[in-house]
């Protein structure tokens, strides 16, 4: 059969179209019921190493959400060389298991953020977000000066964790939980997790991190760069062998 009959026909067009897509999408398809997740196994000394955001973590990410950072910045590095040059080894979906919504994307006015945890200091953080371009003279993003002067809000930090282990993340309220947890995790990732001590790990680990210089107060800052430094550090791909994940995908 020619090309162009195919062409100048549209039952023909139509007919052969669909057979292409059905064959594309039993590719897609079909492989989901013969693996047991989608997700990847990534365990460390029999311990999960991606774990929920901490109290403090989680309060910046919201505000990373409500400030629209993820309209310029993915947190999703494509398995191409190209990518893993920039910014490192591609993401795993097990990395994202626990935010809802993921911030995975391609649309980047300014760099992909997935591997941004440590990357640079708390000091470069906060002054970036401050004034961007006392940093980084060629940024085009916009200045967050009231993180620092915003205090930030945490009195319904419980809640909010609630909401969220509504939805499958493995936030403890009972004791069960946290024995679970620290099976799972460990006692000191399973104590960061308890809802019951959320305020207390929250306060606790601004204090202790200082994540924007000021000690005095606890700011939205500090939660923003919080998160920002956890993104992308919870596996060291040093530990895995080369291809080890390439099974998953």
């Amino acid at each position: 059969m020619k090309h162009e009959t195919i062409e100048t026909n549209a039952g023909w067009l139509i007919a052969l179209t669909l057979v292409v897509i059905s064959i594309g999408g039993l590719v897609e398809i079909v492989p989901l019921y013969f693996i047991d997740s989608t997700v990847e196994t990534v365990k460390v000394a029999g311990k999960d190493v991606v774990r929920p955001y901490t109290p403090l973590e989680l309060r910046g990410r919201d505000i990373y959400q409500r400030e629209g950072c993820y309209v310029c910045h993915s947190q999703m590095i494509r398995p191409f060389r190209d990518e893993a040059l920039r910014y490192g080894h591609y993401s795993l979906a097990a990395e994202s298991q626990f935010d809802h919504p993921f911030q995975w994307g391609s649309k980047r006015t300014g760099p992909d953020l997935a591997r941004v945890g440590k990357k640079y200091s708390n000091q470069w953080h906060t002054q970036h977000l401050i004034a961007p371009r006392s940093v980084v003279p060629e940024s085009i993003m916009p200045n967050y000066p009231w993180l620092m002067n915003k205090s930030l809000s945490y009195k319904d930090i419980g809640n909010r964790m609630r909401a969220l282990k509504m939805v499958g993340v493995p936030y403890a309220e009972t004791q069960a939980e946290y024995d679970a947890n620290v099976k799972r995790y460990g006692k000191e990732v399973a104590d960061q997790l308890d809802i019951n001590k959320a305020e207390e790990n929250l306060l606790a680990q601004a204090k202790n991190g200082n994540y924007d210089g000021d000690i005095s107060s606890i700011s939205e800052m500090d939660a923003l760069v919080a998160y920002l430094q956890v993104l992308g550090t919870m596996v060291d791909f040093k530990q895995f062998e080369d291809g080890h994940f390439a099974e998953f995908r």
